[in-house]
């Protein structure tokens, strides 16, 4: 071979070298990400909550938290983040990087009500990526023992025959019951006083004390229905309730467009890898199959449901519309 062939042979050899290097480098700076999804969770996973511990939103959370830690093999701790009707909690797994080890556990009022309400740089349709729907709770109008009205066709003709003059208590300006409370009047052209409490446990109080005439329930006066200290009068709901099957729905009574239940879900800091919340939608979904999860939920008056992103998506579409037309439509403000 010629020292000039030989020279363009080696170069040749080195352009092939730099080539097969390059792509090496590549492939293996790919390697992280893709193997970071695969891995996932490697560390603790933090779901945030922004209510105090022992309320509903925190119980399911720790119920899931429970069931995820064991069938993951990796911890999930729930960290409570109070403030703002959940609003602050939102707002910081909005900041939190997109890694898949901060999620948030919440009210579906998180995002169709909260920003109606409450001034915050937070937009949660957004800033937020939906996961999905884990469960709902059904409210139930329970008036005091001695309200002159056996059911709700009497509870309206009384209403009616007296505008203004019956009350209703609720857990506080823009909260689900005052919300359950504004659709019913709305639905049935009534005029009634809301009067509103600093939660929902003061504002049941106060109807069985017969302080206050009713109350959209979200489920703890069960023990106090079937004691016979309130009456139960409807499920504020077209859906029958699997606790009180006998009782009348909405749909039963012909009240339209009044139904509201309260679902909870989970979200995500945007641009988490889709195979990171998949993964988590479908280890969920198994959890909330669970007979033992079932309970937890059902002794806070909720059930579980599994809604997957697209769905639960849609509720949330379809549930800010209802609740922005009706706040903006009753000029419903927060303290």
């Amino acid at each position: 071979m010629t020292p000039l062939a030989s020279h363009r042979s080696l170069r040749c050899l080195a352009r092939r070298t730099l080539a097969l290097g390059a792509a090496a480098f590549l492939a293996t700076a790919a390697l992280p990400a893709a193997s970071q999804s695969a891995a996932w969770p490697a560390k603790p996973v933090r779901l945030v909550v922004g209510f105090a511990p022992g309320g509903g939103t925190d119980v399911m959370a720790r119920a899931l938290a429970q069931s995820l830690s064991e069938a993951m093999g990796q911890t999930f701790i729930v960290d409570n983040k109070p403030g703002v009707s959940g609003t602050l909690s939102a707002s910081e797994v909005s900041r939190a990087a997109p890694d898949g080890y901060t999620f948030l556990v919440a009210p579906t009022s998180v995002e169709t009500v909260n920003p109606l309400l409450f001034k915050s740089n937070l937009v949660p349709t957004r800033d937020l990526a939906p996961v999905m729907g884990i469960g709902r709770m059904q409210m139930y109008l329970v008036a005091r023992p001695t309200l002159d009205a056996k059911d709700v066709k009497q509870l309206l003709a009384l209403a009616k025959s007296q505008p203004g003059k019956l009350n209703y208590a609720s857990s506080g300006p823009g909260t689900p019951p005052h919300l359950a409370g504004e659709l019913f009047k709305q639905s049935t052209g009534t005029f009634i006083t809301h009067v509103p409490y600093r939660g929902s446990a003061p504002a049941l109080q106060d109807v069985m004390a017969s302080q206050a005439d009713f109350v959209f329930d979200p489920g703890i006066a069960f023990p106090h229905i079937k004691a016979g200290k309130v009456k139960l009068l409807a499920v504020a709901s077209d859906r029958k309730s699997p606790f009180f099957p006998d009782a009348p729905t909405y749909a039963d009574l012909g009240i339209k467009n009044a139904s509201l239940d309260i679902w909870f879900g989970v979200w995500a800091p945007n641009k988490v890898p889709a195979e990171i919340t998949e993964r988590l939608s479908r280890e969920i979904t198994k959890a909330l199959a669970a007979p033992a999860l079932k309970e937890r939920f059902n002794s806070l008056g909720a059930e579980p449901v599994a809604l997957e992103t697209a769905p639960f998506r849609k509720l949330l579409a379809d549930e800010g519309g209802t609740l922005s037309a009706l706040i903006k439509d009753r000029k419903i403000v927060a303290d």
